[in-house]
């Protein structure tokens, strides 16, 4: 007779597991040169475990998480390996016919996932920090029109932007992401 299953263990079956074959294909769509992907996999869903671990109650966005800490293992290999492809073109050939700088959809999928995170990141700030990092970082106002707005002065602006991206740093840091 088998134990029935923990709570990390239902949650890694119904949260982690249903996006195993998502994140496998876009490794190896993205990192081909990596070959055999498993122990990124792998990696991937300790560190996962483990910020699950240190903070349980948290809910955490699980896919983009998958992916982010996916893509960073992935370059850390790489950088590791110190590999960079070089492919010959052909010397008649028109490198823009081979160009393509439209993002991929996973790649898509993975900045709208990563923005969600920053997003998620920015709400847990105080309200007049949240509000000056936005109108500074978001939406690119100077620090003196911010200070003119707010009735404050610039140095308070620069010091809140400064908590701001500290704070963000910081709770991205908690999810395991650079």
């Amino acid at each position: 007779m088998s134990s029935p299953p923990t709570d990390d263990a239902r949650w890694f079956s119904a949260e982690v597991q249903p996006h195993d074959a998502a994140l496998r294909g876009w490794l190896r769509a993205k990192f081909s040169a990596l070959g055999d992907i498993d122990d990124v996999v792998q990696e991937t869903y300790t560190r996962v475990l483990q910020i699950r671990a240190r903070d349980p109650l948290r809910q955490h966005a699980v896919k983009p998480l998958l992916f982010t800490t996916a893509r960073n293992l992935a370059l850390d290999e790489l950088r590791r390996r110190q590999i960079a492809p070089m492919y010959a073109l052909p010397e008649d050939a028109d490198a823009a016919v081979f160009a393509d700088n439209a993002p991929g959809v996973s790649e898509t999928v993975v900045r709208r996932e990563e923005l969600a995170l920053l997003a998620e990141a920015i709400q847990t700030l105080p309200e007049r920090c949240r509000r000056i990092l936005t109108l500074r970082k978001i939406y690119g106002l100077p620090q003196k029109e911010i200070a003119r707005q707010l009735g404050i002065s610039e140095h308070t602006v620069e010091a809140q932007v400064g908590i701001g991206m500290h704070r963000c740093a910081d709770y991205l840091s908690r999810l395991g992401l650079p």
